[in-house]
């Protein structure tokens, strides 16, 4: 139990800072410029009519403002926003209970869609086009359905893998939208307004050499700026500099490109172990101590984007600048 407490406790700090650094609305959303366009003229267009904003799923890597859109989605229609996630929803009386407590426009953030019980998501249909869920009441001869209308609401999804959504449900969805990785300069500048929210000076080079090492991702930016304002407070006068940041980021092995000490461990399994490949995703996760779940959408993700990885049919397989990222020639074993 004191293990639980103290996780709680780190979570709700983590949250804590995390919502200390979300934009509050679309001016000060920095990136995804065409998704962010096509929301605020949703959002217009809805509220010139005085209907709720059309429901809306998020595909993407972790990390990249999905949630903080569904914020700013329900600051800009003046809305509450009620979150939640799929394996919490365990049962249709926790769906049901869930969408019964709404205020009509009301809108309803589920993070992990894709993992959402099968017999829980059958209930959504109903609820998304119908504003209404049918719940089964008692059991055996005593069986009845009941009818629970709803206000009308808006969902919005995020998931990390559109493909397992199911088509049917995917298919209710009005708006849909992908979020990609950030360019350097974009990361650079949400870095430069996180440095104001926490108090610490920072210049170009030094916003610039932290994004170029965030993996394209918001959150590990600001993750990296945490670890960079502890090491300038205490060494640099709490101004960070190119400089400085280098410092700092070399103590956390995070190399110029991004690499961290995982990636590493990914590549090297795959290269030096298994001579490039091809190898299987959990051949991988066992090698590294990782779960193949973490391995799959935490990091290769990234190590595919920038050209390190390769999925084929038969596994894993290392490309040639993973050889040369790591100083390895092909080939070459323990």
């Amino acid at each position: 139990m004191k293990v639980e407490r103290q996780s709680e406790e780190l979570n709700r700090r983590n949250t804590a800072f995390d919502n200390r650094l979300r934009p509050v609305d679309f001016e000060g959303f920095v990136g995804q410029r065409k998704v962010r366009d096509r929301l605020m003229l949703a959002v217009e267009a809805a509220k010139a009519r005085g209907e709720s904003l059309d429901h809306v799923l998020f595909s993407g890597p972790p990390g990249l403002g999905k949630t903080t859109l569904s914020y700013i989605l329900g600051e800009a229609m003046g809305v509450n926003v009620k979150t939640t996630s799929g394996p919490v929803i365990t049962k249709p009386g926790d769906l049901a209970g869930l969408l019964t407590s709404l205020e009509p426009g009301d809108i309803v953030f589920i993070d992990e869609i894709h993992r959402m019980a099968k017999t829980v998501e059958e209930y959504l249909y109903s609820a998304m086009e119908d504003y209404a869920i049918d719940i089964l009441i008692d059991q055996g001869p005593n069986a009845r359905s009941v009818r629970l209308e709803l206000p009308r609401f808006t969902l919005v999804g995020a998931t990390t893998r559109i493909g397992l959504i199911a088509a049917p449900l995917r298919a209710r969805f009005g708006l849909v939208n992908r979020l990609d990785y950030y360019e350097p300069p974009d990361l650079a500048e949400i870095v430069r307004r996180s440095a104001v929210k926490l108090g610490v000076d920072i210049d170009d080079d030094g916003a610039l050499e932290i994004a170029r090492r965030s993996r394209g991702t918001p959150r590990i930016a600001n993750n990296l700026l945490r670890r960079v304002r502890d090491y300038a407070q205490v060494k640099a006068g709490n101004f960070i500099t190119g400089e400085v940041a280098v410092s700092s980021l070399g103590l956390l092995e995070i190399d110029p490109h991004g690499l961290d000490d995982m990636d590493r461990r990914i590549l090297e399994t795959i290269c030096v172990k298994f001579g490039g490949g091809p190898v299987g995703l959990s051949t991988i996760a066992v090698s590294v101590g990782e779960e193949t779940d973490t391995v799959e959408e935490a990091y290769e993700p990234f190590l595919i984007m920038e050209g390190y990885l390769e999925r084929t049919p038969k596994g894993r397989v290392a490309t040639p600048l993973a050889f040369d990222r790591l100083g390895l020639k092909r080939g070459t074993l323990f």
